[in-house]
């Protein structure tokens, strides 16, 4: 929450748009991180590991955002449903 509110303060200073923020663009998959081309204006150290202690012990999320914010909070599940499993017993 420290290295969040920090980015929040950098975007406040003015120092980075938000749009051009590693908060606009989390998370950061390690497949973004490793393409060929980085067009950000941060650093793929600084996508990756936002907190110093990070390196030893990293969370890397599968994918990206799914379709922003709403996909993010609505997701599908797409497994069978609660019947078919008590069915199978």
């Amino acid at each position: 929450m420290i290295a969040i509110r920090h980015e929040v303060a950098a975007i406040e200073a003015g120092e980075i748009a938000y749009e051009h923020s590693p908060l606009h663009h989390a998370p950061h998959p390690a497949e973004t991180l490793l393409s060929g081309e980085w067009s950000r204006s941060y650093s793929r150290e600084q996508a990756a590991y936002p907190m110093a202690g990070q390196r030893t012990n990293k969370f890397w999320p599968a994918v990206g955002r799914v379709d922003n914010a709403f996909g993010d909070r609505n997701l599908v599940c797409t497994c069978p449903s609660v019947e078919e499993f008590a069915e199978a017993d």
